[in-house]
């Protein structure tokens, strides 16, 4: 039975302890690992990845140190999203394919306030940079 959205192991190592989670949009799908049959515009709402601890590290340094995206080492696989599809069967009602539009303005109006506040803002931590980085190199046309 369809449950919506779940923890997932960490996306690079598959290890089931994770310490970070990074929310991306469904744009970014495509960019990860194994994602060539998942139809990224059914996805309903925010693309949620994991990583262990030792991963989270590598990712923050990929991020913050080399200003690159991790994206392409993620396999899709163990992301959790919801798929409009998989909502129909468990309600027996057809959806509207999903507006990206409005998340995504959102997703990015709250990274670049994110960037904009990294340094200055204590409540604006490390997490919140690289997950802000990767949303907005995600979203870059």
């Amino acid at each position: 039975m369809y449950t919506g959205k779940t923890e997932q192991p960490c996306c690079l190592c598959d290890d089931p302890e994770t310490v970070a989670r990074v929310d991306v949009p469904p744009r970014a799908v495509p960019m990860m690992k194994h994602s060539g049959p998942i139809a990224w515009r059914d996805i309903v709402g925010e693309v949620s990845i994991h990583f262990c601890e030792s991963d989270w590290e590598l990712v923050r340094d990929l991020v913050v140190e080399m200003d690159m995206n991790p994206l392409s080492r993620c396999n899709v696989a163990r992301a959790s999203f919801s798929i409009r599809e998989d909502f129909e069967a468990f309600t027996s009602r057809t959806r509207e394919e999903p507006d990206q539009t409005e998340l995504e303005s959102r997703l990015r109006a709250d990274a670049r306030e994110t960037m904009a506040n990294y340094g200055d803002d204590p409540m604006v931590e490390e997490r919140d940079y690289v997950e802000a980085s990767i949303v907005l190199d995600a979203l870059s046309p």
